[in-house]
């Protein structure tokens, strides 16, 4: 039997029917809808912090998880170090996160569609341009915000240390 944590936590972990009731719900209650995606594969300082701005933006915070398939295309054949039901998991145990979804797709563009955000959020490294979704979530009169990362804090960086330690040790 679950607890109620534990049944909080998988409630946040949604499929893309399933969100967009929700999304309609919160729009009827006139919440601000927030959008932003990535890996999150290991989690760390600069994802805490980038995802806790991002849900200042609005009054709800919806996350799009990368599935595991995605990542390997994107980022090579030895990640995520993380599954995707582990990494949703985690998103999931954020308080100022209200909704995890897994996408299949290389970029969020059809998910993004569906929602069609209020906000749509992506990291400075990023420009309007480049953001898939940006032109969409504009022409339905929303808002795309770029914000800027926490320097040095990267999954990648994570790895490369562990493999460097795993050299010197």
């Amino acid at each position: 039997m679950q607890s109620q944590l534990e049944q909080t936590l998988l409630s946040k972990i949604t499929d893309l029917p399933t969100l967009l009731a929700k999304v309609s719900d919160w729009k009827n209650e006139g919440k601000k809808i927030v959008f932003t995606n990535g890996v999150f594969d290991l989690l760390h300082l600069g994802h805490i912090t980038y995802m806790a701005n991002a849900a200042e933006l609005g009054d709800k915070l919806i996350i799009g998880l990368n599935a595991d398939s995605s990542v390997k295309r994107l980022k090579g054949p030895n990640r995520p170090v993380n599954d995707q039901a582990n990494r949703a998991a985690l998103l999931a145990a954020m308080f100022f996160i209200d909704a995890v979804v897994v996408f299949e797709e290389d970029t969020p563009l059809n998910l993004i569609t569906a929602v069609l955000p209020d906000v749509l959020v992506k990291g400075a490294d990023y420009t309007v341009e480049n953001i898939a979704g940006a032109k969409e979530v504009l022409a339905n009169g929303g808002e795309v915000k770029t914000i800027t990362l926490v320097e040095g804090h990267s999954s990648t960086n994570i790895i490369n240390k562990i493999k460097a330690q795993r050299k010197e040790g």
